[in-house]
């Protein structure tokens, strides 16, 4: 019987750490387009600013296509 000698090491290569590394970019970029809407009067209400488009539908497709780019990070094989 042969033993196989595994060398210690990293479970990502180079090349999963740079996909992960923009996943979490891509992640932080739509948390802070969620960001903000607040106002300066607290008895004036504007449902326009909160309820935007960018805060309600564009911020959460990129939080989402963060994490899709982080999981393609974490599954992808790295190469031997």
């Amino acid at each position: 019987m042969s033993k196989e000698t595994r060398k210690p090491g990293f479970a990502f290569g180079k090349e999963n750490y740079r996909i992960l590394l923009v996943g979490v970019v891509i992640v932080v970029i739509g948390y802070l387009l969620m960001i903000g809407g607040g106002s300066e009067d607290p008895n004036k209400f504007d449902a326009n600013e909160i309820f935007s488009f960018r805060r309600i539908t564009l911020s959460p497709i990129v939080i989402l296509t963060g994490f899709v780019v982080v999981l393609l990070g974490i599954m992808k094989k790295a190469k031997d």
